[in-house]
């Protein structure tokens, strides 16, 4: 090897290690920022407006790429960005719909006399000196079902003996304690306050039961196996009805999984509609794996606009538009903003990428309350050429393989196929946010409950959250919406009647009514 060779050998060596020191510092730096670093990506006010002038400088200023002196610019729109206030809460909202009994106090005997004359005083009107809350604490009492039974007496005179027993709803849970109150205020505490059994089982200690954390469970797991899991059912048929889905997943730890070690990782999948959706459904389905298959199953029969992260098993949904998540490609871009500005006041790459993917959101702000086809409209005419300078200005990029501004990059351009198909229809999304936002209230409650002990638990905790979750969407009372199923459900018979349960479907009228 000559000399000039061994120079460059060593050099191009150089280089690599110069790089490798480059991606290895990027990340200890990003590990840095997310464990001591704030949670939030928002972009600081004070450059927003600042980088927002810079973007549309660099967005309608691609002159060797976009010139043609017969295209007339598009014109330019600002986008006025308004500030949240919050509304302020007060004593009249917080007391609007709460029951109200008043507490009198009146002049008797001696006090009602005059200290002067004598003469007995008169009211002469009154006043409210104060309001206070008043706490009612929680407590159990014994129902006995008990019936009468009737015989004819005239009957029994010709020696015939005709008796008849009065009616009686049938139990939720045959040979148990458990009522649908009881039930309810179980699955409310976990599946939605995230408090785990063995918590509430002390609780229920001091209402004066001694009830087992095991008992707990098997009523959780009972009445969703006999009363829930047919409505989940029928919910998941109304959902492949519809034209937009968001579909996500995470983790879940199941100990006694056949076949599989305690700390093997197993899988939540969530499936809802979408954002301009006036009967929403969130759905959980729980798979021992992530496979994609999963979701090509579970989604059969639907065809239309699927939302969804980057993970590529969803490439196995047939039949379905697949539209990519630009909050997703945004927080790659994040977190390739260096922790210390440049000295000279330029945008780093990584805040120019955010940059482009904030004017998305911006101008998505704006058209929210349009129709769809206004503004699918409005997309095309105000967000096309922003897509346009985004994916040229990414093309232009050569960063280094393995850094953060480099796994943005290739996020970028692997997901492109994806990235702009929500153009084709104004009723989809920008973003996958929205089943983001919905599988938040599972992962809140894992990290306190951590665990499912076996399979069935997993199931009756992916059917319980399914009903919960579209409860609150549709803006119901979640503990009298689980309350009314189990009370309504066991005199049904939806076996051999299924459509009697369109009639519990958390927007139909009655469930409306009754758990508003």
């Amino acid at each position: 090897m000559s000399q000039e060779e061994y120079i460059v050998q060593l050099e191009n060596k150089v280089k690599v290690l110069e790089d490798q020191v480059t991606n290895l510092t990027d990340m200890i730096l990003l590990l840095n920022k997310k464990q001591f670093g704030r949670s939030s990506e928002k972009t600081p006010r004070d450059k927003v407006l600042e980088n927002q002038l810079i973007l549309e400088a660099s967005i309608f200023n691609e002159v060797e790429v976009f010139h043609d002196p017969k295209i007339i610019e598009p014109p330019m729109e600002e986008i006025l960005v308004t500030t949240k206030t919050r509304s302020k809460i007060t004593r009249e909202r917080i007391l609007s719909t709460l029951p109200i009994q008043e507490v009198e106090y009146v002049l008797e005997g001696e006090d009602k006399l005059c200290p002067w004359c004598k003469t007995e005083m008169v009211s002469i009107g009154k006043e409210q000196v104060r309001q206070e809350l008043q706490f009612i604490p929680a407590q159990l009492q014994v129902i006995n079902y008990v019936r009468y039974a009737y015989e004819c007496p005239e009957c029994k005179k010709d020696g015939e003996t005709v008796i008849e027993k009065a009616p009686t709803p049938p139990p939720v849970l045959k040979h148990s304690l458990a009522s649908p109150s009881t039930i309810a205020h179980v699955m409310y505490q976990k599946y939605v306050n995230a408090l785990p059994l063995y918590r509430q089982s002390k609780d229920w200690l001091n209402w004066g039961a001694q009830l087992s954390r095991a008992t707990l469970a098997n009523w959780v797991i009972r009445a969703s196996e006999d009363w829930l899991i047919p409505l989940q059912s029928y919910l998941k048929q109304e959902l492949l009805k519809r034209k937009v889905l968001h579909a996500d997943e995470t983790v879940v730890q199941v100990l006694n999984e056949p076949g599989k070690k305690a700390t093997t990782e197993s899988f939540m999948w969530l499936y809802r509609t979408g954002e301009i959706d006036e009967k929403p459904i969130i759905l959980f389905d729980y798979q021992a794996t992530r496979g994609g298959f999963h979701a090509a199953e579970y989604l059969t029969g639907f065809s239309g606009y699927l939302h969804t992260d980057g993970y590529v098993g969803y490439e196995k949904v047939q039949n379905i538009t697949r539209c990519g998540c630009w909050a997703h490609l945004r927080r790659y871009f994040v977190e390739a903003i260096p922790p210390k500005p440049s000295q000279n006041g330029e945008l780093s790459n990584g805040e120019i990428g955010r940059d482009y993917c904030n004017k998305l959101f911006s101008i998505e702000k704006s058209l929210a309350t349009l129709a769809p086809e206004e503004r699918k409209s409005k997309r095309l005419e105000l967000e096309k050429p922003v897509l346009e300078a985004f994916w040229c200005w990414v093309n232009k990029l050569q960063p280094l393989n393995g850094s953060r501004l480099g796994k943005a990059v290739t996020y970028a351009k692997n997901q492109k196929k994806y990235m702009e198909n929500y153009l084709l229809d104004g009723r989809c999304s920008l973003s996958n946010n929205l089943a983001e936002n919905s599988i938040r209230p599972f992962t809140i409650g894992r990290k306190n409950w951590e665990f499912s002990n076996s399979q069935k638990g997993a199931k009756a905790s992916a059917t319980v959250y399914s009903l919960v979750e579209t409860a609150k969407a549709n803006n119901l009372n979640v503990f009298k919406y689980l309350r009314y199923l189990l009370q309504k459900m066991p005199s049904l018979d939806f076996k051999n009647h299924p459509e009697l349960l369109a009639d519990l479907l958390p927007w139909e009228e009655e469930p409306q009514k009754a758990c508003k």
